[in-house]
């Protein structure tokens, strides 16, 4: 192989690694973000009274 087809090669695998490593970053993000909507999500649905008291009729 000559050299400047294994820099075009070097390149296209350099140029694959950094677009997959953005698609990483991007999802990593997004799947934060989620987490967090779905901690605000449950923080409101949250009712300190349910639960407090039982009644029992005999």
């Amino acid at each position: 192989m000559d050299i400047p087809a294994m820099s075009m090669s070097f390149a296209q695998n350099d140029l694959s690694q950094a677009v997959g490593i953005s698609v990483l970053k991007m999802a990593k993000e997004q799947m934060t973000e989620q987490g967090q909507q779905m901690v605000q999500l449950i923080e409101r649905s949250v009712q300190p009274n349910l639960g407090g008291n039982l009644d029992i009729k005999v």
